[in-house]
């Protein structure tokens, strides 16, 4: 027989089930980096992200969450919490949690073990099945179960209202989880969806759920947790100490006190070290690992980007002027449509893309051809070259030499020999304004076919003292540090396929082959040939011998 409640058990109850951050240090207990059992108090990100959630849940009735986030901030076990204090206090919930790994699933099932076999006695519900991977509770016929992103069709037959994907950006097929496991939570009031992660490069499915919440394009909310949110990241500063001019600067662009700073600059130095890079400036490592900003997590990361972000970023936040004897080219990175884009885009010295940036979604190689027919009339290029390799680009190069613009296109094949002369088809007899490109420094030797050598005229153009100047965009900015390289037996540079990175993040690098596209031969503007036949004389037409990397 179970005697009634008093009225001062009521008002517990109610709070306890009412309150999660009370229910949280009241009942649930963790097990600590020090291996001690202690009750679960919430640490400010932990904090921070309770807010937020339930502010989405007052105002929309349900919860539909993006966390990108430091290493170590707690989120995992928030949500756990979160998720196991509703199905302990209502019927007919199920909860579902999806890891990027056996290990990581495994520590969050023990952990909501835990919670279970340390509640207090009066709100510890009865467990009616357990195994390895599932609790149910059988009065309330609610559960909690846990799974991993590489088994195929995980979670797909479940029916869930709380659904917490952790790691998202470390997930195998994450597009096939999108579209199962995902789908299996009903747009309700009361479900929730919280999807967090740790960056792992640009691209990929919680690269993508992210910029679309940023945009304001979806249902998601981003809630994104600097590190220096956590209380935990600080350190004593000893006496006289002083940080490094670049960690002075960054320490000023964000706000941090001498102890967050201190503890910065310790924990980059350990990173770098292991790495070989200077310990002195906040290293790549670093800012993906623990992030200031939600663009520094994305776009800091992925370390085998064959051009770094950093340097693209660079370029995106520039605004340099136009140098008008540069010549203007056009480079048109031709596709199929359906998804796969046709991009065209111009770059007239140091700029890219203040002319012309635009993307087709068409398979029809007469609309494509038109479209750039209009283009070049409109803006007059001194070079259009055309990637015609794979037989998609031929067509719409062919349509246009018929309509009487051979002159001014130069067909591109990306599996072709590099150029003999490196230095004259790199940056500086480009129209860039620099010196001669190259991987390595070396020379044509160095590259493997034709469009490895463009994309290293590319990354030098981007990275040279002179600056750069590109779209501020982000799919752009994806594209352009998507490609992985490594080196042959030769010890020639090799770009990543493009079929390996459509397969590894989900995308075609289209606007990166068309902006290195830009640069697959050299070109002389109409104003910098006659500058030079002014030069010379207008009898004495200039050769490439003659160029003079001043007015190009």
């Amino acid at each position: 027989m179970t005697l009634p409640l008093s009225k001062r058990e009521r008002t517990i109850r109610q709070r306890l089930k009412n309150d999660l951050v009370h229910y949280a240090e009241a009942c649930l207990k963790i097990r600590t980096k020090a291996g001690r059992i202690e009750p679960l108090t919430f640490n400010a990100p932990q904090c921070r992200l309770h807010e937020t959630l339930e502010k989405q849940k007052a105002e929309t009735g349900r919860v539909r969450a993006l966390v990108p986030k430091g290493r170590q901030m707690g989120v995992s076990t928030y949500v756990g919490a979160r998720f196991f204090h509703q199905v302990t206090h209502a019927k007919g919930l199920r909860a579902f949690i999806l890891t990027h790994r056996d290990q990581a699933t495994a520590a969050l099932f023990e952990m909501a073990k835990r919670f279970h076999d340390n509640l207090p006695s009066p709100v510890c519900p009865q467990i009616k099945a357990a195994n390895a991977k599932e609790l149910t509770f059988g009065r309330l016929d609610s559960g909690y179960k846990v799974g991993t992103a590489k088994a195929a069709g995980v979670g797909r037959a479940e029916t869930i209202q709380l659904f917490h994907g952790s790691e998202v950006a470390f997930w195998q097929r994450a597009e096939e989880h999108a579209s199962g496991v995902l789908q299996a939570v009903p747009a309700q009031p009361g479900t929730e969806v919280v999807l967090e992660s740790t960056a792992n490069g640009l691209g990929g499915l919680f690269y993508a759920l992210c910029m679309k919440a940023m945009k304001g394009e979806s249902d998601y909310q981003l809630c994104f947790l600097p590190w220096f949110a956590h209380e935990a990241y600080r350190q004593i500063v000893p006496a006289g100490w002083k940080p490094p001019e670049a960690w002075h600067r960054y320490g000023e662009l964000h706000g941090l006190s001498r102890p967050q700073l201190r503890w910065a600059h310790a924990k980059n130095r350990e990173l770098a070290a292991a790495r070989g890079e200077d310990p002195e400036r906040p290293c790549w490592l670093f800012r993906q690992e623990y992030p200031a900003t939600v663009e520094e997590a994305f776009q800091v990361s992925g370390e085998g980007s064959f051009i770094r972000p950093e340097t693209v970023l660079a370029a995106r936040r520039a605004s340099l002027e136009v140098d008008p004897y540069a010549p203007l080219v056009i480079g048109v990175d031709v596709a199929l449509g359906g998804g796969d884009r046709t991009w065209m885009i111009s770059r007239k010295g140091r700029v890219a893309g203040r002319h012309l940036n635009e993307r087709m979604d068409s398979s029809d190689s007469m609309e494509i051809a038109g479209t750039l027919a209009r283009i070049i009339e409109r803006l007059k290029p001194d070079r259009v070259f055309i990637d015609v390799g794979g037989g998609y680009g031929s067509g719409v190069h062919d349509r246009l030499v018929e309509r009487g613009y051979g002159q001014v296109l130069t067909p591109v094949q990306f599996g072709a020999r590099a150029s003999l002369d490196a230095g004259l088809g790199g940056m500086g007899a480009a129209g860039t304004g620099g010196t001669g490109g190259g991987f390595g420094g070396a020379g044509s030797r160095d590259y493997a076919n034709k469009r490895a050598e463009i994309w290293g005229a590319l990354r030098d153009w981007l990275a040279d003292p002179g600056g750069a100047d590109i779209p501020d965009e982000d799919e752009l900015m994806t594209h352009i540090v998507a490609p992985g390289f490594k080196l042959n037996s030769n010890d020639q540079l090799v770009l990543e396929a493009k079929e390996k990175i459509r397969a590894r993040l989900g995308l075609s690098p289209d606007g990166g082959d068309a902006l290195a596209l830009t640069f697959a031969e050299p070109v002389l503007s109409q104003r910098a040939q006659e500058a030079q036949m002014a030069r010379w004389g207008r009898d004495d037409a200039p050769t490439t011998a003659d160029w003079d990397p001043s007015l190009v």
